[in-house]
């Protein structure tokens, strides 16, 4: 509707117009399904008040009829039409008009201009709509339709792992069937659906409904190919820091991307891979589509990607956000990311785009020159909220309170009620503290709240103060008036160990977790942080030393801030009173320490030194049993009943001896209580079992209860007993005795373990482990493996294997039978048949299994010594002993005394040897040309088997090893 009368200056209003109306006449009124029509925009409209008063007054008979009223699309209800006789100015007409629901303005329309003599004199002003001009630079962005960007096809990277999957289509509720076949007709109109048989991946569809009641076609992938595809590396951009680069503008636009995700192409094995199943059969997705879990990060990146260089631009997914601080700078601004996507193939919903507008809602916030404010909807919600009638229902109250945490400084001292009903142990009990609660943090909430924008052109002010129970900041900003705006508020509880610290610990911890918690609008720039806490200043003020005496955290915290620029300020508790309530009223959660000394400090854990016998003898001396028993090993052992802790000792009295300070039972060092739990550590490394640990403890260590120790250890931990085999089935029939080492080899291939592949070896006899990785498995790689260990311990007369390619082929038979190798190989399809091989895999396997660091040739150093010096239960003996007839050195030998003397050997007195004197007259080895010896002479003794000697020809040359008689010569040798 036109309002002529209130534009126009010559034109009087439709009051002014209507002096008397005569009568209706023949009153025709909207039916229930009837529509104002394009032509009712040129009638005029009088609200039924006024049109009431005029009928009571002039024809009391005559009202408006009760009739349905209809929403009229300009925004107003119509209640009904009418005619009337109409004079103006001496001029009579019967004439129409829409009478509007509501005590309204009256508007004068067009069509009662002629029959009445009305005309428009001048023109009053004319306003220029500056951001209409967009509309037609950029009609291939704001035009209908489906954008198609024209960059690369986006591709997806999926796990040749996992295989694809097909499900079947969901059944459609009967009312939705047309709107879905609807939405389904349209896609494959503009090209994001293509009808196909079948696809190799099938994905059921899902239809969330639109808020203006439509239905989008999205589809349930995580059942699908969300398997096979890894999360998209693109970090999602945090809200705070969205809002944060906002500051400073005053006018702002918001641009919404029409279908945003659809408008990027795939590849074709990614629209594959899309392919989704209605009840309409399958349809490959061309486009990029709503529910794969990487369209977000791919999305995103490029859209940031697009936009990079525009300032005062900000993309969220498929909005887009523009600030300016004048309109001209807004104008350019818009018009510069129009351009990009206009280059990009890509579009825009006109209906939901915002231009030149001086307040927006954005991310469930609105943002104005300001800053930002809570959206007057949720705020309503808040506010209108109905008691929570159970924990659902407050849940869901306090998650609603909760996102706009931001603006309640003091929510966690007046929610507190509310939370305490929530935990586990309380039983739901509505009181009048809890009511009071819940009107309490309704009140807290406002519209006219607001943080203002963080800018990096105005000082910074971050404020933090400690309570006995929690920390509280204040982040601010210095307004040009010299007041000081909150930017945003921090608030947490301090944890139990953190309770106890003296106060100026609390205080320095608040100023440390505020810096934390803002690092990203802190660091790289100066700020003023202030405390309350007076002798802080002499700790972390940056133009003071620190002192020289100062606990470890204390140090910590101050090298922590270090990075920062800031200036320290004092003021009274009084003065910073909103850091004082958010400390005594924290929000529940707890964070970590937010300066570790690994991070601070920079500290790297090295190994830890093995346990040395210097070590077991200054423990030893200082145990409170093994000292005492060391003393009566040394002067004899005290008569009568002793305390029941020396009685394992007592009753090894005479087995006892001490060797350089430390306590022997037998050839077994006794280890305090102190080294007990490292050396356990040494004998579990590889992760052996319980009988292999006892047995290797046997041979080295003792102390009481040593068997139930290492018992308690391996099942405690946790990857032995993740990597722990089941139980055999069944005994199986044990081979025949070797009768010598290395007689009989058990070999086979295990892997892939955490993606290599091994060759096992094992010696039946001695029960010796070879381990060999392998890049390859063919009978080449076999066959290389197998010289090298040969060449090492000579040929075996038997070598058991399964009937693994590797092991029958043409080549590696020939390779036996040359050396005179007898193969046998175990019985098809039952493996166990080469138990020594097979139970060695799996032992192997599980070894390897929990070596989770370090590279494969330290892995396997250190479990192939392990298995050579542990004593096998079967044989009693180390596979070492067994095949080469002597214990290997390991860091257990560290440990004891006498296997640990270092001292220099004495070297038996070698033979007589022949000695020189000069002139003597010899033969010299001639390394040059001719003859091999050749006559010489000594001339000078350098050593007592080295000589100078001088040949015929005059040469001199330094000469070692000499010589024999021969005839009147002697033959340098």
């Amino acid at each position: 509707m036109r309002e002529a009368g209130a534009c126009c200056p010559g034109v009087q209003s439709s009051e002014q117009v209507v002096t008397r109306i005569i009568a209706p006449t023949a009153p025709t009124s909207p039916s229930r399904t009837e529509r104002r029509q394009p032509t009712d925009d040129r009638k005029p409209v009088i609200g039924s008040h006024h049109f009431q008063h005029k009928q009571q007054t002039e024809d009391p008979r005559h009202s408006l009829p009760r009739r349905r009223a209809v929403r009229d699309g300009g925004g107003f209800r119509v209640g009904g039409r009418d005619s009337f006789t109409v004079e103006f100015k001496g001029k009579s007409a019967v004439l129409s008009c829409l009478i509007a629901e509501g005590n309204r303005t009256n508007l004068l329309g067009l069509d009662w201009f002629d029959p009445l003599g009305i005309a428009v004199v001048g023109v009053n002003t004319v306003v220029e709509n500056k951001w209409a001009v967009l509309y037609s630079e950029f009609p291939e962005v704001f035009g209908g339709g489906l954008g198609r960007y024209n960059g690369p096809p986006v591709s997806f990277d999926l796990d040749p792992g996992v295989r694809p999957i097909r499900l079947k289509y969901r059944k459609v509720p009967i009312p939705f069937k047309a709107k879905i076949e609807a939405e389904l007709d349209k896609l494959v109109e503009q090209g994001v659906l293509e009808p196909v048989p079948f696809g190799k991946w099938e994905t059921p569809i899902v239809t969330p409904i639109k808020p203006d009641g439509s239905i989008r076609i999205c589809a349930d992938y995580k059942c699908t190919i969300n398997k096979a595809l890894q999360q998209h590396s693109y970090p999602v951009p945090v809200i705070s820091h969205v809002l944060a680069s906002l500051g400073g503008g005053k006018i702002f636009a918001k641009l919404d991307l029409a279908q945003a995700y659809q408008q990027l192409p795939v590849t074709k094995e990614a629209a594959e891979a899309q392919t989704i199943v209605t009840h309409r059969g399958a349809f490959r997705v061309n486009r990029l589509q709503f529910g794969v879990n990487v369209a977000p990060g791919i999305f995103q990146s490029l859209m940031e990607g697009l936009l990079r260089g525009v300032p005062g631009t900000v993309p969220y997914f498929d909005d887009v956000l523009i600030a300016g601080k004048s309109e001209d700078e807004l104008l350019h601004r818009v018009r510069e990311v129009l351009k990009r996507f206009s280059d990009a193939g890509l579009k825009v919903k006109k209906s939901k785009c915002l231009v030149g507008v001086h307040s927006v809602e954005f991310l469930g916030f609105r943002v104005d020159e300001f800053g930002v404010h809570p959206t007057n909807d949720k705020v309503s919600a808040i506010q209108h909220a109905p008691r929570p009638q159970g924990n659902k229902e407050l849940q869901s109250f306090l998650g609603l309170l909760n996102f706009y945490h931001a603006f309640l400084p003091h929510k966690a001292s007046v929610a507190a009620p509310l939370h305490n009903l929530l935990h586990k142990d309380s039983k739901w009990k509505w009181g009048p503290e809890h009511e009071r609660a819940f009107k309490g943090v309704k009140e807290l909430l406002s519209s006219d709240a607001v943080l203002t924008h963080y800018d990096e052109n105005k000082l910074l002010v971050l404020a933090a103060d400690a309570s006995p129970y929690g920390v509280g900041a204040v982040l601010s900003h210095v307004m040009p008036d010299g007041r000081e705006a909150p930017v945003a508020f921090y608030s947490r509880s301090l944890t139990a160990a953190e309770k106890n610290y003296a106060q100026i610990d609390k205080e320095a911890l608040a100023l440390v977790s505020a810096v934390k918690k803002f690092n990203d609008f802190l660091f790289g720039r100066r700020f003023i942080l202030v405390t309350d806490h007076k002798p802080l200043l002499g700790i972390f003020a940056q133009d003071r030393q620190l002192p020289d005496v100062m606990s470890a955290r204390m140090l910590r915290w101050a090298l922590f801030l270090s990075a920062y620029e800031f200036d320290l300020e004092h003021r009274p508790g009084k003065a910073i009173g909103h850091a004082d309530a958010l400390s005594r009223c924290p929000l529940p959660g707890q964070d970590l320490d937010p300066a570790p000394a690994c991070s601070v400090l920079a500290i790297e854990e090295l190994p830890e030194a093995p346990v040395s016998v210097k070590d077991i003898a200054a423990a030893t001396a200082r145990d409170s049993v093994l000292s005492r028993v060391l003393n009566w090993v040394w002067r004899g052992w005290p008569a009568g009943t002793l305390e029941p802790e020396f009685k394992p000792y007592k009753m090894r009295e005479n087995e006892m001896s001490v060797s350089k300070g430390c306590l022997l039972w037998g050839n077994r060092v006794v280890v305090p209580h102190r080294w007990r739990e490292k050396v356990l550590k040494s004998l579990h490394e590889g992760h052996p079992g319980m009988v292999h640990m006892k047995a290797l403890a046997r041979g080295y260590v003792w102390w009481p209860g040593l068997d139930a120790d290492i018992e308690e250890w391996v099942r405690g931990c946790t990857p032995c007993q993740q990597a722990r085999a089941d139980p055999p089935t069944a005994y199986p029939q044990k081979w025949e005795s070797a009768g010598k080492p290395w007689s009989r080899l058990h070999i086979d291939l295990a892997g892939p373990v955490q993606g290599q592949m091994f060759l096992i070896v094992v010696d039946s006899f001695s029960k010796w482990l070879e381990v060999a990785p392998m890049s390859t498995t063919t009978s080449t790689a076999v066959i290389n493996v197998l010289r090298r260990l040969f060449a090492t311990h000579g040929l075996p007369d038997v070598l058991v294997s399964d009937n693994g390619a590797q092991f029958v082929s043409a080549e590696f038979v020939q390779f036996l039978t040359n050396n005179g190798i007898r193969q046998m190989t175990s019985a098809p399809f039952h493996p166990a048949s080469n138990g020594q091989a097979e139970r060695m895999v799996r032992t192997t396997k599980d070894a390897l299994a929990k070596l989770t660091s370090g590279d494969w040739g330290v892995k396997l150093a250190s479990f192939l010594l392990r298995q050579h010096v542990t004593p096998c239960s079967a044989t009693g003996r180390s596979p070492a002993e067994l095949l080469m007839g002597r214990r290997l050195a390991s860091l257990l030998d560290r440990l004891h005394p006498d296997l640990n003397d270092l001292r220099p050997q004495q070297q038996s007195v070698p033979s007589k040897v022949r000695t020189y004197e000069c002139g003597d007259t010899v033969f010299a080895k001639n390394y040059a040309g001719g003859h091999s010896w050749l006559p010489a002479t000594i001339t000078e003794v350098v050593g007592s088997r080295m000589y100078v000697v001088q040949v015929a020809d005059g040469r001199r040359f330094l000469e070692q090893n000499l010589v024999s008689n021969y005839g009147n010569w002697r033959i340098a040798t």
